[in-house]
């Protein structure tokens, strides 16, 4: 059997910690922020954590083999 790809953009977008979480960069500071408080432009900075249900369906499918 030939061996599964990695998608590309998800190797660029996404990492795994030491315990095997997916870590990504924040959603939300692309455009807009006249409209957002600078508490919530704070808040965004740097990555985040995902969901246990997001991060299952990325690593199973798009990084079969981690990072």
């Amino acid at each position: 059997m030939p061996k599964m790809k990695t998608k590309s953009g998800a190797k660029k977008r996404f990492t795994l910690t030491a315990t095997g979480k997916v870590r990504a960069g924040q959603a939300g500071k692309r455009h807009g922020m006249v409209k957002r408080s600078n508490e919530q432009i704070r808040n965004l900075r740097g990555t985040t954590i995902l969901q246990d249900c997001d991060a299952k369906f990325i690593i199973k499918k798009f990084l079969p083999y981690g990072i």
